[in-house]
């Protein structure tokens, strides 16, 4: 029996039963894994990781992610800060947005940290700006 790739899904040739492909993971660099599982640990949600690497973007990669409310916005851009200095000695080279909480962005040069509000996240659509990227969601639940 011959299989040809359909999509995402493999399906028989002959009338098989057709099954969903496993999504490719890439292997993260440690600071970008670490601040995927801190973001989660914290119940951030509709987490996603952009590989700009070959997007000609001005780092490697993007996390981005959504907070509830401007409390807990803090509360995830400050874990994966605190995490990341502790485990890692990674500091950002640069943090803006805590002031209003609508979107924590933490620049860790090789990597940038996005958080935000649902709104803010839909307005600006970093998803649809960078729509060349690589893109991986990261599942709300380990």
């Amino acid at each position: 029996m011959r299989t040809r790739k359909v999509g995402t899904t493999t399906a028989a040739a002959a009338g098989g039963v057709a099954r969903a492909a496993k999504p490719r993971m890439p292997r993260l660099p440690k600071g970008v894994a670490a601040a995927v599982r801190v973001a989660r640990d914290r119940k951030a949600v509709d987490i996603v990781v952009l590989d700009l690497k070959t997007a000609g973007g001005f780092t490697d990669y993007f996390v981005i992610c959504t907070g509830m409310n401007s409390r807990h916005i803090n509360a995830v851009a400050d874990a994966v800060d605190d995490t990341l200095r502790s485990d890692l000695g990674e500091r950002p080279a640069l943090a803006e947005g805590s002031n209003r909480s609508e979107w924590i962005l933490l620049d860790y040069f090789d990597f940038v940290v996005h958080v935000f509000s649902r709104d803010c996240r839909a307005f600006y659509d970093l998803e649809r700006l960078w729509g060349n990227a690589e893109r991986f969601p990261i599942p709300d639940e380990p």
